[in-house]
């Protein structure tokens, strides 16, 4: 298969805080990308929370995001099936609009 015909994957790197007081995505400096999620991390309650909250932000469906790493931690590496780095990069990086407002509180 050519890479012309190869489909697009990327893989995003998340830090998970769960019980949190509101769901939000924000930057963690030196990490990458921080899920806030209201959701405890109970039976998989977080990790669907965590699919749902990026394929939303994303404007892809659930099933175009897969958990690859993390299962039972708080660090998560998302697969992303059919878009680009740039096109994440796009939503998400450097305060695009799939991001909400500033990492620190106040």
């Amino acid at each position: 298969m050519s890479a012309g015909a190869r489909a697009h994957l990327h893989y995003l790197h998340v830090r998970v805080v769960p019980r949190a007081a509101r769901t939000a995505l924000t930057r963690d400096p030196g990490r990458g990308l921080r899920a806030h999620l209201t959701a405890a991390p109970v039976d998989g309650a977080a990790n669907r929370a965590l699919i749902a909250l990026v394929a939303e932000r994303l404007g892809i469906a659930k099933s175009r995001v897969e958990l690859r790493r993390g299962e039972r931690g708080r660090d998560k590496v998302l697969c992303i099936h059919g878009l680009t780095a740039q096109q994440v990069a796009d939503v998400l990086g450097h305060g695009g609009c799939g991001v909400d407002k500033a990492e620190g509180r106040g």
